[in-house]
């Protein structure tokens, strides 16, 4: 069983910056995938970022393109999101995924879900 715990969340006004951070640990895959998704009052789980193993490939969902950025530091079995010029549409719980297969971190069908870390953003 693999274990994720998110933290970084909080309180944070329109336009500033938030990073996220998610530590996996008990029995990961040797080379895992892992990404962010999130999910506001109401609404459906979102795919926000993705990242593979090595890093070299990422993918984002359209609305925080050229604004988020997701990396990975394997040493510490973490992965990052790094979120700027935040908006209120930002603002939910941010779940931390991990899966053997990349292709099912990006379609939400993963191993392992963290508990997730919430982001608010006043306006």
């Amino acid at each position: 069983q693999v274990q994720l715990v998110e933290s970084g969340g909080g309180l944070v006004q329109a336009g500033g910056s938030l990073r996220l951070s998610c530590v996996a640990s008990g029995r990961t895959f040797s080379h895992s995938a892992m990404g962010w998704f999130r999910q506001a009052p109401g609404k459906e789980r979102e795919f926000v970022a993705g990242i593979t193993w090595s890093g070299q490939s990422t993918r984002y969902v359209d609305s925080v393109k050229g604004r988020f950025t997701i990396s990975r530091d394997n040493f510490k079995n973490t992965v990052y999101l790094q979120m700027n010029i935040l908006k209120p549409e930002d603002a939910a719980i941010y779940y931390c995924a991990l899966d053997e297969n990349y292709a099912n971190v990006l379609a939400g069908s993963v191993d392992s879900w963290g508990q997730g870390t919430q982001v608010n953003v006043s306006s």
